[in-house]
């Protein structure tokens, strides 16, 4: 009876975590189409490369300056209003790029189709968090984070064909087409799930004054997404100029990675179920890590070209694996009244690092070289694997704020 009555819970779960990746993969190629429209700007448009870049780094703009904004009203009205409102407000923002006139106009426009979708960055993580269960959280946050590397990819594939067929217009419209089905999928499908009087009540008192559990999990995701950044965003320069290979097999090593470490979010997702924690592991995999781009460093200073290729694919998997494990450790920590913020601001940080980064990136690359920039980013994972905080003051922080959710609560049915 009890394994009956548990079944279209778990089957209601899985609906909706398949939504929210859809859903998430949707909003990414949203905020990413104007990055693989540079080339089409550029050659086709006559448009600068500067100015190009402006319009790709504007969904970025607007994702930093409403995150904390949009888990703060996840808190407050819950899951299912915030997606249905906020995903339908992302449509609206893409028709307004189509219909924008100039470049001033589809930049602001493209802001606000940045500044709309980050309502599923926060709202898909806490929902998830609510439905499934402790034992099962971890994978579930871990396939929950493979939607932005899938939606990259499907950018990547797309964008530029339907901008070579049908114009800048048939290449946003893409992801806004995808975005209104996920909001139709949201309708159907999405519930939030429930929270009763009493573990409100357990959960009034702000986890950031608790402790610094949190504050620390949100510096060691910054020092952590740097190698991620730098290996996603450089590898291609460094297989194509440090090594002479060409555009299509260094692309291709870079995709692979790529697809590659959304399974190591899953995998380390699944590990962290069956160790009982989100924070050891998070420990171990920077450790590792700062060793295997230290590893890269060196084949690279060797200029052996497949050593250094496996290490690349090696080191990527790895520099991503953390991702799922902080964001479920966050939403846990933070609780039912306090989630969306926290997990908010954990996104925030990681945005505005990885905005950040890339011109003193490229300086480093400029000076020294590849080789040397790696091992000289190792430096963060090393400084990130001490500030993780132990699992003794992660559940104290957990007990003060969320005493009575030890398994997300139960789900309406």
């Amino acid at each position: 009876m009890e394994t009956a009555s548990r079944a279209p819970i778990a089957a209601r779960s899985w609906a909706m975590l398949a939504v929210m990746v859809f859903g998430q993969a949707a909003t990414t190629v949203v905020t990413v189409t104007p990055a693989f429209l540079i080339p089409y700007l550029h050659a086709e448009q006559g448009m600068s490369l500067a100015r190009a870049g402006v319009l790709a780094g504007a969904p970025s703009l607007g994702l930093v300056l409403t995150l904390i904004a949009w888990g703060a009203l996840t808190d407050r009205f819950g899951e299912r209003r915030v997606l249905l409102s906020g995903l339908t407000l992302t449509v609206l923002a893409v028709i307004g790029s189509l219909l924008a006139q100039g470049f001033v106009w589809l930049g602001l426009a493209l802001v606000a189709s940045g500044a709309m979708s980050a309502c599923i960055n926060n709202a898909s993580g806490r929902l998830i968090s609510g439905w499934f269960p402790a034992d099962r959280r971890g994978l579930a946050m871990g396939i929950r984070q493979t939607c932005q590397p899938v939606g990259t990819a499907v950018a990547a594939l797309a964008v530029p064909a339907l901008a070579n067929e049908f114009g800048i217009h048939g290449a946003l419209a893409f992801g806004g087409v995808l975005t209104l089905i996920s909001v139709i999928a949201c309708a159907f499908v999405v519930i939030d799930p429930q929270i009763t009087a009493k573990q409100l009540a357990a959960v009034s008192s702000n986890p950031y004054r608790e402790s610094g559990t949190l504050a620390r999990i949100h510096a060691v995701s910054v020092l952590l997404v740097i190698p991620q950044f730098v290996l996603s965003s450089f590898g291609l320069v460094w297989f194509v100029i440090g090594f002479g290979w060409s555009e299509l097999a260094a692309g291709t090593l870079v995709a692979a990675a790529q697809l590659l470490g959304a399974g190591g979010r899953i995998a380390a997702g699944i590990w962290s179920d069956a160790a009982g924690s989100r924070l050891r592991p998070i420990r171990l995999i920077a450790v590792a890590c700062a060793a295997l781009l230290l590893i890269s460093a060196a084949f690279g200073a060797a200029d052996w070209a497949i050593p250094a290729a496996i290490a690349y694919v090696l080191v990527s998997c790895v520099s991503v694996a953390d991702n799922g494990l902080a964001f479920t450790a966050v939403a846990e920590i933070a609780g039912p009244r306090w989630s969306g913020r926290a997990l908010g601001t954990q996104n925030t940080g990681q945005f505005l690092a990885s905005g950040l980064l890339p011109p003193l990136i490229g300086a480093m690359i400029a000076a020294v070289g590849v080789p040397v920039t790696l091992a000289l980013v190792a430096v963060a994972p090393l400084l990130a694997a001490p500030i993780v905080p132990s699992e003794r003051d992660a559940h104290a922080t957990a007990n003060r704020t969320a005493r009575t959710r030890r398994d997300g609560g139960a789900p309406r049915s």
